[in-house]
């Protein structure tokens, strides 16, 4: 008995033994591989700022000159919690004016960046607000930049106003006609809608968002039919040859189909 005993304490032993060295394992694999994972973005972040650094220089020759025109109207989509910082903001448009891009708006979801709009006029030389811009000055100026300065409560309106549209110009007229059955909008009735009331507004080519989500937070999506939309990050970490980077990427593709 005493000898099955032992046999049994050191067979216990042996397995908690093992159990440890084996969580002790796993536990030395997981720390390799947090390791490799940190040095990994480490190395990807230095590259970056490196990247970034020779284009905003000029030593990259290649992102020297590149044709900005081809960015007629530019969107900028912010977080609106990163939309508090004016300066950031500014400092974005000071960049984008020095690229050469004229047409901007400027969006976030609580129409933050449009109660600073007088703040951000103030520090900006040579700018006119979309809405009290000419047809000339939108679509032909390249001295004068133009900003609009939008929100999600803008789509909100739009959207009901092209409906009320809508139901007085084909509803009103069904139930005269004493036709019952069940009228079905199409987009291009919308689109017309949303034009006659004046909130059709122009179609960005190239949408920035400035944030932690991936996504436009809102934005009119009857204006990004056709738009390309990428993600840029935090505000607070924008880089100037980040941004010189993505608009000579998007003005070297080839547009095959579209607007």
């Amino acid at each position: 008995m005493e000898f099955r005993d032992a046999m049994r304490r050191a067979y216990s032993y042996n397995v908690q033994l093992l159990v440890q060295i084996g969580n002790i394992g796993i536990q030395v694999v997981w720390h390799i591989l947090h390791l490799l994972v940190s040095v990994f973005y480490v190395v990807l972040g230095i590259t970056y700022v490196a990247e970034s650094y020779l284009i905003s220089s000029g030593l990259w020759k290649k992102y020297r000159a590149f044709n900005s025109g081809k960015v007629r109207y530019l969107a900028i989509v912010v977080e609106s919690e990163e939309a508090y910082q004016t300066s950031k903001i500014i400092k974005l448009l000071l960049w984008l004016e020095s690229i050469g891009v004229k047409h901007i708006c400027l969006y976030d979801t609580e129409g933050v960046m449009k109660k600073s709009r007088e703040v951000i006029l103030e520090k900006l030389n040579n700018v006119t607000e979309f809405e009290k811009a000419s047809e000339h000055d939108k679509l032909l100026s390249q001295n004068c930049m133009t900003l609009e300065f939008a929100s999600f409560s803008d789509g909100k309106e739009a959207v009901a106003k092209a409906a009320s549209f809508l139901f007085r110009k084909y509803m009103t007229s069904t139930a005269l006609n004493g036709n019952q059955e069940e009228k079905m909008f199409t987009e291009a009735q919308m689109a017309d809608a949303l034009k006659t009331i004046g909130c059709n507004g122009p179609e960005p080519d190239l949408l920035l968002v400035y944030g932690p989500a991936r996504c436009h937070l809102g934005f009119p999506a009857w204006r990004i039919r056709y738009t390309e939309i990428l993600h840029m990050g935090p505000l607070k970490f924008m880089r100037y040859g980040s941004l010189i980077k993505t608009i000579y990427k998007f003005t070297m593709v080839r547009q095959n189909f579209g607007k």
